[in-house]
């Protein structure tokens, strides 16, 4: 598949590159189901939090099921299916910016704040658009 423009600021390949899948020879290309919903995804979730807070850079997207084993992803991640996306956070503080103006401002599926070694690492973000989104939200701070 093309490196084909997801919406305004985000591109596929921004979703499939991935460290693990280059070093151990894994197919990371999503189906069509799955590029839908990374568009879905980018419209509804991505594209308003570019909006408000600029450039935002993705850590991981869609996986593949052989990519998800590898890094130990969850059975059922909605990364398998497009609908999720790991955010780097650079700080707690902008973790928080992006987890309040996501709960208060947008429809989600699930928001996660993962953290590694005491500190934030990443902000997971799904969006459903096949049924309604559950706004389940799961962090380590005080909200």
């Amino acid at each position: 598949m093309n490196d084909i423009q997801l919406s305004r600021h985000f591109r596929l390949s921004e979703f499939t590159r991935s460290a693990t899948a280059i070093r151990h020879g894994i197919d990371n290309e999503p189906d069509v189901d799955s590029v839908e919903a990374l568009q879905n995804l980018c419209i509804h979730v991505l594209e308003p939090l570019r909006r408000r807070f600029g450039v935002i850079r993705i850590t991981s997207g869609y996986r593949s099921l052989r990519l998800n084993e590898a890094i130990g992803g969850a059975r059922r991640s909605q990364h398998l299916f497009g609908e999720a996306a790991d955010i780097h956070v650079g700080s707690l503080e902008m973790a928080r910016k992006y987890f309040d103006y996501v709960r208060e401002n947008l429809d989600f599926d699930q928001m996660l704040l993962e953290m590694k070694a005491g500190k934030v690492h990443c902000l997971h973000v799904s969006y459903r658009a096949d049924e309604e989104n559950r706004h389940r939200i799961s962090s380590h701070y005080s909200v």
